[in-house]
C-alpha cells in the first residue's frame, strides 16, 4: 500500500498536472479508468447525489467505505476519496476515520478546512490539528483551503492569496501532500499561489476558467473536475429521458 501512496504522490507535478475526472461509484470508476486515467478520485457531491443524499457528510461513513471497497474491486489504480471535513468532531476522531480509509486501501483523501454546513473556515490551529491527525496515518492528504469560497477575488485577491499561502505553509508543516484551492478562476491569483505554495496546487476546473493547458502553464500540479462529471451525466440522462417520454427516440 505504501508503494501505491508513493506512486500517487509522484503524480502531483507542478506544470504537468494530474487530471482527475471525479467519479461516484464502481461503474463510473471503471469507465474513467478505461479512458486512460492515472488515478481515480471520488467527489463527495456526486457520491452522495448518486444515493439520493445531500453533500456535507450526509452520506454515512460506513457507506463511504462500502463504496470505496466496490471501487477498489474494479481498479488497480490509486484511489483517493473525498472525506469532506474528515468525518470527525475533533482531531482524534478525524485520525480514526482517515486511518480506516488507509486501512481499506485508499491512497489518498480530500479534506476540507471547514465543518459541514459551516460558512466560516476553521481557526488555523484547529484545522492544522485535524490535518496533522489525518496525515499521521500515512495516507496522502489533499488539503482543501476554502479561502476564496464566497469571496470577491477581483476586490480582495491579494489578501486572499496571502491568507491562502499562510494556510498552505501550515498545512504543509502538518503533513499535507497538496493544496486544493476551489472557487478560484483568476489566472493571476492561481499563478501567484502556485509560485509561492510549498505544496503542489490543486485547482477545480470550471468551464468559465482556465483550460487544462492554461492551468498547467500556471504551475498547477493537480486538476479536479469535482461534481461536474456527475452533474453532466445526470443532465444527459434527464435530457434523454425527456426525449423518450416525450415520444421521441433517444440519442443512444
Amino acid at each position: 500500500m505504501s508503494d501505491k501512496i508513493a506512486a500517487f504522490r509522484a503524480l502531483h507535478v507542478p506544470g504537468n498536472p494530474l487530471i482527475l475526472v471525479n467519479i461516484w461509484d464502481a461503474g463510473s470508476a471503471r469507465a474513467v479508468a478505461a479512458a486512460g486515467a492515472k488515478a481515480i478520485a471520488t467527489g463527495s457531491y456526486g457520491v452522495a447525489g448518486a444515493q439520493g443524499r445531500a453533500d456535507g457528510e450526509d452520506f454515512p461513513l460506513e457507506d463511504v467505505f462500502e463504496n470505496l471497497a466496490r471501487i477498489l474491486s474494479v481498479t488497480d489504480l490509486p484511489v483517493t476519496i473525498d472525506m469532506e471535513s474528515g468525518y470527525g468532531a475533533d482531531a482524534a476522531a478525524v485520525g480514526a476515520s482517515v486511518g480506516r480509509a488507509k486501512a481499506a486501501g485508499a491512497a489518498g483523501i480530500n479534506m476540507e478546512d471547514r465543518l459541514p454546513g459551516a460558512g466560516e473556515l476553521l481557526p488555523l490551529a484547529e484545522a492544522v490539528a485535524r490535518y496533522r491527525a489525518a496525515a499521521d496515518t500515512g495516507i496522502f492528504i489533499n488539503a482543501r483551503c476554502d479561502t476564496f469560497r464566497g469571496q470577491d477575488a477581483a476586490k480582495d485577491g491579494d489578501a486572499l492569496v496571502a491568507a491562502t499561502l499562510e494556510r498552505a505553509r501550515a498545512y504543509a508543516d502538518a503533513g499535507a501532500g497538496s493544496l486544493f484551492v476551489p472557487f478560484l478562476l483568476d489566472p493571476k491569483y492561481i499563478g501567484a499561489i502556485c509560485d509561492a505554495s510549498p505544496l503542489p496546487v490543486n485547482i477545480l476546473r470550471d468551464k468559465g476558467g482556465p483550460t487544462h493547458r492554461e492551468l498547467a502553464a500556471l504551475g498547477v500540479g493537480r486538476i479536479s473536475h469535482g461534481h461536474q462529471s456527475w452533474a453532466g451525466a445526470m443532465a444527459w440522462l434527464t435530457a434523454q429521458a425527456q426525449q423518450v417520454l416525450g415520444g421521441e427516440e433517444p440519442d443512444y
